[in-house]
This record gives structure tokens, C-alpha cells and sequence, in this order.
């Protein structure tokens, strides 16, 4: 005899599913998806201004947050390997290397995680720039308001240049082009002071010819103020909203950021990568959009004979 189920059964069921389906959806976005999950995101593009000829592959590496138990030494040390296999020009770190308070559980010392970038490998080196967290977590320089931070110094000290309203020149199988670091945006925030450190028009002043310049900003907030002289700007520092479905990052919703949350974002004709970044900040969650190191294919080769 076929005994069907009460409407209560069925909705007691239900009910068990989704909170069946929540629970694992929760324990794979706080224990496996920040802490396990490593992807690789590449982009090709030829940006304007480009040189003809011109190729370059770059690896980005953006908000390590280093910290236990989601960012230990362990994980940074497979990100380095995983970055060296790519095979990269050059090497871009793009700040925030120090945890929040919120979320670590252990604080990692920073100069341990900074020796572990000696194992980065690229012809053309590695570069970086400081992020918030870098000042949030220096309480001498907060105090002083004013550099250089922890991060700086020891970035420094092991020959990985930090480019603070600065610009370098490069050259790639001959062609040249202009590497440029920003200050970060929100130094101060914590002490109630908007003040940005980012210097658009000292950094761009320090660039002597026409050579295509890289821009590497921290936050992406900046970027409606960069100009087309620029070929690319660099960012991170959203970790695209931590928690991201069908495109949409919900914690940035109505926020001034949600237009520049994640991804390729082209705006009058300029050009701005945002990377997902690495760690985790807030809070240790991370749900569609894992732990990534952006791969960047910039230009294309000349045609053979």
C-alpha cells in the first residue's frame, strides 16, 4: 500500500534540507574556501597607449593578510610556488600583508612572512605598495602619522622596492614602460582623519617619457581621478566583497565600491583590473569568490615572418 506523506512530513523535510544545505554552504565558506581554495585568474588585454610589440606577463598578489589559522606561513609559502610557476615578467604585491584583529586567531610576525618573498622569481623583480592594514597595524606610525611603516621597512630591507607616490622605468626585451606605486588611501581612517597619502600627480610627474605606464593603487576608489595617461591601474583591497553570487557582492551593495568591487572594469576609455586578493578581513569568510592570484597577459606578440 503507497502511504504518502503529511504536509507536515514535507515541510519537516524541507526544512531539515535547507538547513542541511545552509550548514554545509557555511562550513565551506569559512573552513574550505578561504583556507584550501587557490585559483588563478588570468586576464588579456592590450591597454591603451600600449607599446606595439610590448609583452608582458604579470603576476599580482594582493591582501596576504597573513595570519593563523587562514593565511599561516604554509599557505603563503604554496602561493609563492604557485606564482613562480606561472612564469611571470614581474611580480606585483599590491599591500595589506598584516591580519586584522577581527580575524586572527594568531598574529604571524611580519618579518617572517617578508622572508618568504624572497622566493619569489621574475626577471624584472618584485614591486609593491602598502594597503591600509599595513598603517592600521603599525600603532607607532598611527600614532605619529607618518611613515614608514613596519611593512615598508621590512619590504625594503630584503631589496623589494615599495613604491609610495613613486614610478620606476622597466624594460622589456627592449621596450620600456613605467612601473607606478600610490600611496594608500585610508592611512588614517581609524583615528577619525580622511587624509589620503595617494599623490596622482607626483607619482605621474616622476614619469619622464611616453612609455605606458602600470599604476598599482591599493583601493580602487581612486580610480575615476586616474587619468588616460595611464595604460592600467592595479588594485585589490575589496577581496571582491568576500561573499559574491551571480556577479553581485552583497557586503558592498549601495557602497561608492560596489562599482569597482571585482574584475575588469572599463570606464571613458581607462582601464581597471580589481583583484579578489588572497586572505580575509572582517570576518573569515570567503563564498564564490576564492583565493586568487591574478595572471596578467599584457600586448601581443609581433607576427612572425
Amino acid at each position: 500500500m503507497l502511504i504518502l506523506p503529511t504536509r507536515r512530513q514535507v515541510l519537516t523535510g524541507l526544512g531539515a534540507s535547507v538547513l542541511g544545505l545552509g550548514a554545509s554552504t557555511g562550513a565551506y565558506a569559512f573552513a574550505i574556501e578561504p583556507r584550501f581554495r587557490l585559483v588563478v585568474t588570468p586576464y588579456s588585454l592590450t591597454p591603451p597607449g600600449w607599446t606595439p610589440g610590448l609583452t608582458l606577463r604579470v603576476a599580482v598578489i594582493a591582501d596576504i593578510h597573513v595570519c593563523e589559522p587562514w593565511m599561516p606561513l604554509g599557505r603563503v609559502a604554496e602561493i609563492v610556488d604557485a606564482t613562480n610557476a606561472l612564469a611571470p615578467d614581474l611580480v606585483l604585491l599590491l599591500g595589506d600583508y598584516p591580519a586584522s584583529r577581527t580575524v586572527a586567531w594568531h598574529k604571524v610576525p611580519l618579518p617572517d612572512l617578508v622572508r618568504l618573498f624572497d622566493g619569489l622569481k621574475s626577471p624584472l623583480g618584485t614591486y609593491a605598495v602598502l594597503g591600509n592594514h599595513d598603517w592600521w597595524d603599525d600603532r607607532a606610525a598611527m600614532v605619529a602619522r607618518r611613515g614608514p611603516v613596519e611593512s615598508h621597512r621590512l619590504l625594503e630591507a630584503r631589496g623589494i622596492p615599495v613604491l609610495d607616490n613613486d614610478a620606476r622605468r622597466l624594460t622589456k626585451d627592449g621596450h620600456p614602460f613605467w612601473l607606478a606605486g600610490l600611496g594608500d588611501q585610508e592611512p588614517f581612517l581609524p583615528l577619525g582623519d580622511p587624509r589620503s597619502l595617494a599623490d596622482i600627480p607626483g607619482t605621474l610627474a616622476r614619469v619622464t617619457d611616453d612609455a605606458p605606464v602600470l599604476l598599482m593603487a591599493h583601493e580602487p576608489d581612486i580610480f575615476p581621478k586616474v587619468p588616460r595617461r595611464v595604460s592600467l591601474t592595479l588594485s585589490g583591497h575589496t577581496h571582491g566583497g568576500q561573499i559574491r553570487m551571480f556577479g553581485i557582492s552583497p557586503a558592498l551593495l549601495g557602497s561608492s565600491r560596489e562599482r569597482y568591487a571585482y574584475g575588469h572594469v572599463v570606464e571613458d576609455g581607462r582601464h581597471l583590473i580589481v583583484s579578489g586578493g588572497l586572505g580575509v578581513s572582517k570576518v573569515a569568510v570567503r563564498f564564490g569568490v576564492p583565493p586568487e592570484i591574478v595572471l596578467l597577459t599584457l600586448g601581443q606578440a609581433s607576427p612572425t615572418a
